[in-house]
């Protein structure tokens, strides 16, 4: 993530300002620049969602949502996995789902990306927890480790060679995933694509 230089902006000023490519949050008052997602992580945000969706959504307890940006407590973040119960999603009067989202989510997973502080990133998670998320997931592609942090309890680290099952919100008790299977998805199976 990179700091934009700026003078002192509110949140309100912040998000009266156009959208840019990469995205852009405001985290404890300042401005900080998205990575573009590179391979891995795009190939574990798309499993992820899948996955989550396949269970949660189903069942109408929640859906996973891939890059939406979360506004609440002053703070403006997008989750790289944005997870809200199904009871809790905003929505149009119509019933539609809403554009905006104005709560935390219930459950984040952030997935780390080359050159991006690990430190910044637990910021957005703990900062998420401090205003009602219940779990939030930080996940190492390059060092192949999970990081967990429950709303209640302290966090865990398994690594990425653990068929450990992976805790989750007591929302989605049918949710089973565990650090070996994710960091699978990584590889590609079949013969190679010539290019």
């Amino acid at each position: 993530m990179v700091l934009i230089a700026t003078e002192t902006l509110t949140l309100g000023g912040f998000l009266a300002q156009p959208e840019t490519q990469p995205p852009r949050e405001y985290l404890q008052g300042r401005i900080h620049s998205k990575p573009m997602a590179q391979g891995q992580h795009s190939r574990l945000q798309q499993k992820l969602i899948h996955a989550i969706n396949q269970v949660a959504e189903s069942q109408e307890r929640a859906i996973a949502l891939p890059e939406l940006r979360c506004t609440f407590g002053g703070q403006s973040i997008i989750p790289d996995v944005a997870i809200f119960r199904w009871e809790r999603l905003p929505l149009n009067p119509d019933g539609t789902l809403a554009n905006l989202f104005p709560i935390p989510p219930d459950w984040m997973i952030e997935i780390l990306s080359p050159q991006q502080p690990a430190t910044r990133v637990t910021g957005k998670i703990l900062t998420a927890l401090h205003h009602g998320t219940d779990l939030g997931w930080l996940i190492d592609p390059a060092e192949q480790l999970i990081l967990t942090y429950p709303a209640s309890d302290t966090p865990t680290l398994f690594p990425g060679h653990s068929s450990q099952r992976l805790p989750v919100p007591p929302w989605l008790p049918d949710l089973e995933l565990t650090p070996i299977q994710i960091f699978s998805w990584l590889q590609i199976k079949g013969p190679l694509p010539k290019y």
